[in-house]
């Protein structure tokens, strides 16, 4: 295994090494460079890589080991939250203010964190993808507002055939962040997607019921997955609009 990450060349259209050659520390550490353009980014993800880097720093693409995933089937609400969301006048839409979502994410304060990985270039790199219909924007709002609506949580991702690979989410109100989580779920298994990946896990995530996959697991999982048949384009009409309380009697399968 090489020792330093690899540096990618100009040409967005060039291979990034195998994952496999991912750096043990930091963990995951596969490659820096290159740019955010949409091809290298679609390529990115096709094959488990990720970017995720601070300003001032260079791009660095990432492929960690275990991998964070949440099976369609597996989102795991707490009981005193499942009981709330009986009575809530939330909804949860889809790809109606991608950039709303992704400017709160990138913005919103997070306990022990400083700053921001989202930074401007990666705002927009991640609009170009959802003017392309790859990137996506699960929204949770608050429907009983005089304005139609403000958003109350939400979270954004990238999907290629059927596999999405999540992003970043944000609470304005306690729980938005679950139910974008739980939402999206539902409505991929619907759909017949059977993962959707986390990245990093922390304790937040697997309370609510994601997974570690070895990284030749989730490898040979995405290979399949980004290669099934799913046009890209808006969710806005395909996702709908869910009740959030319908989430509450959803239970996870095993």
């Amino acid at each position: 295994m090489s020792q330093h990450p690899f540096l990618l060349p100009a040409d967005p259209g060039a291979p990034f090494p195998p994952a496999e050659r991912a750096l043990r520390q930091p963990d995951g550490l596969l490659a820096i460079g290159g740019d955010l353009s949409l091809p290298r980014l679609l390529n990115a993800y096709r094959h488990g890589i990720f970017p995720w880097y601070s300003g001032g720093q260079p791009i660095l693409w990432w492929s960690p080991d275990p991998r964070t995933v949440f099976r369609t089937d597996g989102v795991r609400l707490p009981s005193r939250f499942r009981r709330t969301l009986r009575k809530s006048g939330w909804t949860v839409r889809a790809d109606h203010d991608f950039e709303a979502v992704i400017r709160t994410c990138a913005h919103i304060p997070r306990e022990g964190q400083q700053g921001t990985w989202i930074t401007d270039a990666m705002v927009e790199a991640y609009l170009e993808l959802h003017r392309h219909g790859h990137a996506h924007s699960i929204e949770v709002v608050d429907d009983s507002m005089a304005d139609g609506g403000r958003l109350v949580g939400g979270l954004y991702g990238v999907a290629i055939g059927r596999m999405f690979f999540g992003e970043s989410m944000f609470s304005a109100e306690s729980g938005g962040s679950k139910v974008a989580l739980a939402a999206l779920a539902h409505r991929l298994h619907d759909w017949g997607w059977p993962l959707f990946d986390a990245q990093v896990e922390n304790d937040h995530l697997l309370s609510l019921g994601a997974v570690l996959l070895s990284r030749p697991e989730f490898l040979s999982a995405i290979a399949v997955l980004v290669d099934l048949d799913s046009p890209a384009g808006h969710w806005r009409e395909r996702f709908g609009t869910l009740p959030a309380s319908t989430l509450a009697d959803v239970r996870p399968s095993g």
